[in-house]
């Protein structure tokens, strides 16, 4: 049975150092990005909540998730355009 983490330091620490160090990296920018928002554990991967889920993150065998509303993905086109996408979803290497 899969284990779900208590929270995102925990979720973290289940990947390799190297992995590690990407997630923290996207915590951290997302955290100053949204200052006011919360962190939790949601569909077993780290969110942000500020009025709701604001976005989503999680690690991967070959990327870094991060899922945020279909509008941001828009007003991001642009520079989200080098990377694989799915409604709502990029997927980083």
């Amino acid at each position: 049975m899969l284990s779900i983490a208590k929270d995102i330091d925990e979720y973290i620490a289940g990947f390799p150092q190297d992995v590690q160090a990407i997630l923290q990296q996207v915590r951290t920018t997302i955290a100053q990005a949204a200052p006011e928002a919360t962190e939790a554990i949601k569909y077993a991967i780290p969110t942000f909540v500020f009025h709701g889920n604001l976005v989503h993150f999680a690690g991967y065998k070959n990327h870094v998730g991060f899922y945020a509303t279909p509008g941001a993905h828009e007003d991001f086109a642009q520079e989200l355009a080098p990377y694989k996408q799915g409604k709502g979803s990029v997927q980083f290497r």
